[in-house]
This record gives structure tokens, C-alpha cells and sequence, in this order.
């Protein structure tokens, strides 16, 4: 059977080994802090006018911060000490140049949006994650605060709460998780938070392990359809005359877990959404045999089984490359140190091939049309090349950026082949209208049908706004 629950009481105790203990499918504790939002309560709306309606979408977050010089804005003008090392190269887009290490997205940069002029105040991981994952700053900018109970809810969590019936599966899932900052910290802004833990997305862990992403689901022999109802009744009944004696949060929150987890075995549609043996080798193989390019492979197989809202974390830890500088799964984008050698034989190499093979896919199939795919990172990286000594390495890497920094769009109507927005001569900050992470959170409710002015209710009935942003319109067609 499938365990949902930790054993300690106190989701600020969780640690990451118990998270990883659980393995596969768990569902985590929240935690954050309270930001009430004025404004009029609006009615449900099924769409948004300047925004497409998407089926689903897709969010793919890569965690540690993307450089935006070395990716979407290279500045080949620009003095060495800030174009960096590599070249830059033409694209599919005449005029709009990338890093000379995404050639597969160069070759295919007519299928989607650049915007150049993302920009905020954040400066460290934990609370930029945040911000990404939420759409709003935490209390504590430019830190790394531990989940709290208090949290804003992720958008993940919002959409499961507003749209509560949604996807046949779950109406938001989380692959390749969780975010964890460095050292070994689970970042916030992942969970339920103030919405508590019913709304926690459903977690899916290494998917690269296994043939179906969450082995639980699989059918035991032993194990037939009316067996596992018996159990189920047998642990109702359990749990009815506890209840006379137990009215504890935690009794309650691990009968909630059981009863999802049986809801999950009963489907068969779960199980076949989850089998990723069931695709071709030679498409696996173009995704990448790895963990972030398994789990983009995975997420296209949710949105084909109607799953609305998807996060793939494309590298689960931000820098932990620290601890395995040889394994290639540990690294992460947070490259204040040996940036040029990370990039160009680590990290690039694996993003160009899992990030173009889902959009490449999902085009060939016709998804495309009605899948909203998102390309973020919490901010870049600055436009000076230097070496810190206070971080491993020994050549030089960038440091934090939030002034300026480059995202990919694409799909349900989405523009073909546009770069939104530009930046100065030095890729440093905006010269052209900048949108935040509270925009794209306005974007992305936007197209799975909810206005950024709908609201959502803590338990104590209080409103807030879903987003706080506007949808960035200027990336889609007219």
C-alpha cells in the first residue's frame, strides 16, 4: 500500500530524508505566511480574454537560477568579462541569437516565446523559489526561510483550490521534487501553507528508477480488486471506532492520506498515466535517460490523461554539485563558481535535450495547440564574470540576479518564433517593460480558467486574491 504521511507531527521537523523515505508518491506537510489581499470577490469565470484556455499546462522550474547570458540573452558586444566565454548563435528567429549550447532549441525557437524582461528583488534561493513557485514575495526577501504552516499556498495548491474537481488523476502534481536549496533545505512555497495539508499537490519523486514513476501503483498478484476493498473497509471500520478515542490532527490528516491513496489504486487510469514503460525506447532515450528528462516525458503522459496543472523541478537540487562534482544528476544552476564548465558539459547539454523533445513532442501530437508549457528559473545570473571564494570551484561563475533574467512560453496561443521584452547592452536590467513572477502566476491560472481576481478562502474564511499580477498578454497573438 502506499504511504502519504510522515512520521513526525511537525512539517518543520520533516527532513529531507523522510521525505525521500516515503519515495515515489507522498504528500507533504505545508507551511508559510499569511498575506491577505483586498479586493472585490469576483464569480468563477471559464476563461480570461487575452489568454488562451489551456487544457494543461505545464511549468517546468529550473532550480538555482538559468544565466540568462549564457541561455536566452547573450550579448556577444558586450566586454568578455560580461559575454562570458561562450558565442552565441543564430536561431530559427532571424535576428534573436541564444547560447551557442542550446542548439536543439535554437532549431526550433519558431515554436515558441522568449521574454527577456522578467525581473524582481529577490536575491536568495529559498525566498525566490518561493516567489516563483507562489507568485508573491515571502516576508522574509533575500533569505532562506524554513516552510511554515503560515505559508501562501503554491499555485499548484491554489488551483487545487479553487478548482477542486479538476483532471481524472489530481488536479495538480508536483514531478521531480522536491525543491531543495543548498545546503540540504527544503525550499518553501511548494506546499498547501495557510490552505493546510488537504491541499498539498500530489508529490512524484525520481522517475528514472522504475518502469511506472510510482511503483505503489502497480498491481500486486496477491493483491486482486476485491481484496484491496476489504482492506479499505476493514481500516474504515478501524478508523471509526479510533475515532471515539483519537481526535488528534495528525489521525485526521493520515485517514485523509489512506482514503486518497485508495481512491488512486482503484483507477486503473492512474496507473496507465504513470507507466512510462509503455513509450517507445528511442523516445525515452531523446528526453534523456535521466531524472529531469524522465520526469518532462512524464509530464506530457499526465497532460495527455488530463492532469491541468504540472511542475517538473528539471534538477532537484540547486548547487549539489558542491558535494557530486561527478554526478551529473546532482547539479543544479546555481553556478557562482565554474559556471563555463558546469554549463557547457553538465547542464546545458541535458536541458537542450529534454526541453526541446517535450515541446518537439507535444507538437507532433497536436498538444501543443491547447498545452501551455512554462520555462522559469527564480532569477538569473549577473552580468559580471568573477571568481567568489567563499563557494567551491576554481574558475569563475556568475552571482544572483533578479534585475533582469529571460523565461520560455509556448502553446494554447502563445506566439510563434517572438522575444517579449529586451534588455540593456549588458543583459543587467530591463529597457522595456518587465513583468514579475505575479504575472506569469496571473498567466498560468489565466489559462487554466481562472481569473488573477478570484479568490480563494483560508479556513478561517478569510479571501485572498489568486494572483496579484496581470497575464502578460504581449505573449500571445493578437
Amino acid at each position: 500500500m502506499l504511504r502519504f504521511c510522515f512520521e513526525s507531527s511537525d512539517p518543520r521537523k520533516i527532513s529531507r530524508q523522510e521525505f525521500l523515505r516515503v519515495g515515489g508518491l507522498g504528500l507533504l506537510t505545508a507551511t508559510g505566511w499569511p498575506h491577505q489581499v483586498q479586493g472585490e470577490l469576483t464569480a468563477d469565470h471559464s476563461s480570461v480574454s487575452g489568454v488562451r484556455r489551456a487544457k494543461s499546462v505545464i511549468v517546468v522550474f529550473a532550480n538555482g537560477g538559468q544565466s540568462q547570458l549564457e541561455m536566452w540573452d547573450p550579448k556577444p558586444a558586450a566586454p568578455r568579462e560580461v559575454r562570458g566565454e561562450f558565442q552565441a548563435i543564430s536561431t530559427t528567429v532571424p535576428g534573436t541569437l541564444f547560447g551557442e549550447h542550446l542548439p536543439r532549441l535554437a532549431g526550433m525557437a519558431d515554436r515558441y516565446t522568449v521574454i527577456r524582461s522578467m525581473s524582481h528583488a529577490d536575491l536568495d534561493h529559498g525566498s525566490a523559489a518561493y516567489l516563483t513557485l507562489t507568485g508573491q514575495y515571502h516576508s522574509r526577501i533575500s533569505s532562506n526561510p524554513a516552510p511554515a504552516a503560515t505559508d501562501l499556498p503554491s499555485l499548484l495548491s491554489v488551483y487545487q483550490r479553487v478548482r477542486p474537481e479538476s483532471g481524472d488523476i489530481a488536479p495538480a502534481i508536483q514531478v521531480n521534487g522536491p525543491v531543495i536549496v543548498a545546503p540540504q533545505d527544503i525550499a518553501p512555497g511548494q506546499f498547501g501553507g495557510l490552505l493546510g495539508r488537504d491541499y498539498d499537490p500530489m508529490f512524484v519523486g525520481d522517475v528514472n528508477t522504475q518502469a511506472v514513476a510510482v511503483p505503489g501503483l502497480v498491481s500486486l498478484p496477491e493483491m486482486p480488486a476485491i481484496r484491496l476493498r476489504e482492506r479499505e473497509r476493514l481500516l474504515s471500520a478501524i478508523e471509526r471506532t479510533l475515532g471515539d478515542f483519537e481526535t488528534s490532527s495528525k489521525s485526521r490528516d493520515l485517514q485523509k492520506q489512506y482514503e486518497k491513496a485508495f481512491a488512486l489504486l482503484a483507477d486503473p487510469r492512474t496507473r496507465q498515466a504513470f507507466d512510462l514503460s509503455q513509450e517507445p525506447e528511442a523516445l525515452r532515450r531523446r528526453y534523456g535517460r535521466h531524472r529531469s528528462g524522465q520526469a518532462c516525458l512524464l509530464a506530457r503522459r499526465l497532460a495527455a490523461a488530463g492532469v491541468p496543472l504540472i511542475t517538473v523541478v528539471w534538477n532537484q537540487q540547486n548547487r549539489g554539485q558542491d558535494k557530486s562534482p561527478d554526478d551529473d544528476e546532482a547539479y543544479g544552476w546555481d553556478t557562482h563558481n565554474d559556471i563555463f564548465d558546469a554549463l557547457k558539459n553538465r547542464l546545458l547539454p541535458r536541458f537542450d535535450q529534454s526541453f526541446s523533445a517535450l515541446l518537439e513532442d507535444l507538437d507532433s501530437r497536436g498538444m501543443l495547440a491547447d498545452t501551455l508549457v512554462v520555462c522559469v528559473t527564480e532569477f538569473g545570473r549577473a552580468p559580471l564574470v568573477a571568481l567568489e571564494p567563499n563557494f567551491a570551484g576554481a574558475t569563475p561563475g556568475r552571482k544572483h540576479w533578479a534585475a533582469a533574467y529571460s523565461i520560455v512560453i509556448a502553446g494554447a496561443g502563445v506566439s510563434r518564433g517572438k522575444v517579449v521584452g529586451k534588455t540593456d547592452r549588458w543583459g543587467a536590467y530591463p529597457a522595456s517593460e518587465s513583468y514579475g513572477p505575479w504575472d506569469l502566476a496571473a498567466t498560468i491560472l489565466a489559462a487554466l480558467g481562472v481569473p488573477p481576481d478570484e479568490h480563494y478562502y483560508d479556513p478561517l474564511q478569510r479571501p485572498y486574491r489568486v494572483a496579484t499580477g496581470k497575464p502578460i498578454l504581449a505573449a500571445y497573438d493578437a
